[in-house]
């Protein structure tokens, strides 16, 4: 493993862990906002690592859309353990529970997508969600 690397790997831990902090957050679909705010700037660091110009207008709609097209029943996982936490009591226990998982899972998948991309001379530019969903999926389910 080169330095670049491990570096990679580095970056991904560090951001699925704070992913995993925003989960806690106890406000509904305010932990969801945040955990995207951080995959935001997990790939800017990447890209900055890599070499890749950033863009953030250019990376919302990518994080989007490899989000948006993960299974309807993993998203609605994630959305529920927010929603979890408007009920009183037991709601909120699980929702601080559930979120923070799925928050991490999600982050390090993608963060493991782009490292692969970025590694094989790959661009934000050139990034096709529908060609690297396989690989999306099995990293957040490996990581959940």
């Amino acid at each position: 493993m080169s330095d670049k690397d491990v570096a990679a790997q580095g970056i991904v831990k560090k951001y699925a862990l704070y992913a995993g902090g925003a989960g806690l957050i106890p406000f509904p679909l305010v932990d969801f906002a945040a955990i995207t705010a951080l995959e935001v700037k997990m790939l800017s660091e990447l890209g900055e690592l890599y070499g890749i110009p950033f863009s953030q207008d250019k990376v919302r709609p990518i994080v989007g859309s490899l989000i948006g097209g993960y299974t309807s029943t993993k998203m609605g996982y994630g959305v529920g353990a927010s929603a979890l936490k408007s009920v009183p009591l037991l709601g909120s226990a699980l929702g601080m529970v559930a979120m923070p998982a799925f928050g991490a899972g999600l982050t390090y998948a993608i963060g493991k997508v782009f490292i692969q991309h970025f590694a094989s001379g790959g661009t934000f530019l050139d990034f096709d969600p529908e060609k690297v969903r396989a690989h999306f999926s099995k990293n957040a389910e490996a990581a959940a």
